[in-house]
């Protein structure tokens, strides 16, 4: 349920007065009310909630169904529609994809770079097959019943300075800090990091791009918390410390139940799983 009529329509590639027209047209077929208004969002009726659940059923059936008629080939073949957050993507994919094509050349990935939270929304709205997605410490990420997760790298979180400077947190509770938007499980988490080290943390720079985050340290603008995938991405103007308290975030895969047994995913997931190994021996 995506809460509008625009949201719907622009997930479904349609015009809103499409969906619009569409959603009567089932009104009608039903012969009961199957959304409500609840201020600028639409909610479904119980009748809307037991319609959309026997969708998900069929649906699921349907893709079940697929993956048993694809099972009949010899090697694993078709598209999978991945979403990925950018560390991830910086860090896996030019390892992942090659591989991929190697052990499966006949599974055709299609990659979108996507945040987190909605992209596993996005994937149990059946928008992709397969998402990396991230949970950061005492953060956890939206959980939706259907998606199966897989744990590919615990990636250790470190102090990122500009060369010569302090490697103790605590020493720059006046530093300039670049950090992620505001709602962000990784911007919460910085900032209670710097809170537990005794300060307000000056949080002068804010962008989701973490090879900015490097880039304005590295020109001594600003220090910042970088995750572990980010730092073969850092150059030698940037040093790396550890944390008081050492921290990870989790990095993990996620895809449906109903086609967990889909052999172009599973391809694709045991090539993102090699490459997370890879990036985690070093």
């Amino acid at each position: 349920m995506r809460g509008t009529v625009t949201a719907a329509a622009h997930a479904l590639g349609y015009s809103p007065s499409a969906v619009s027209q569409q959603l009567a047209a089932l009104e009608r077929e039903a012969g009961v009310p199957l959304v409500r208004r609840s201020g600028r969002r639409l909610l479904l009726t119980p009748a809307g909630q037991e319609l959309a659940d026997s969708a998900g059923r069929i649906l699921g059936l349907v893709e079940q169904v697929q993956t048993r008629i694809a099972a009949r080939h010899d090697a694993p073949g078709g598209t999978v529609r991945l979403a990925v957050f950018q560390s991830a993507a910086l860090a896996l994919l030019p390892a992942a994809l090659p591989l991929l094509a190697r052990t499966a050349p006949r599974v055709r990935v299609e990659v979108t770079q996507s945040e987190p939270a909605q992209a596993l929304e996005d994937t149990w709205a059946r928008d992709f097959d397969l998402v990396v997605a991230e949970e950061y410490p005492h953060h956890s990420a939206p959980h939706y019943e259907g998606l199966t997760r897989v744990t590919l790298i615990s990636d250790e979180i470190a102090l990122a300075v500009p060369a010569g400077a302090s490697a103790h947190l605590h020493d720059h509770r006046e530093a300039a800090w670049v950090m992620e938007p505001r709602g962000t499980s990784s911007r919460h988490f910085a900032e209670q990091t710097c809170r537990v080290a005794g300060f307000e943390p000056d949080i002068r720079y804010e962008t989701a791009d973490l090879q900015a985050h490097l880039a304005l340290v590295h020109a001594g603008l600003a220090v910042a918390l970088i995750p572990g995938l980010m730092w073969p991405h850092a150059t030698p103007g940037v040093t790396r410390a550890s944390l008081p308290e050492p921290a990870h975030r989790t990095v993990f895969a996620a895809f449906r139940d109903t086609s967990r047994d889909d052999a172009a995913i599973e391809a694709t997931l045991s090539a993102l799983t090699a490459a997370a190994r890879a990036v985690a021996a070093p």
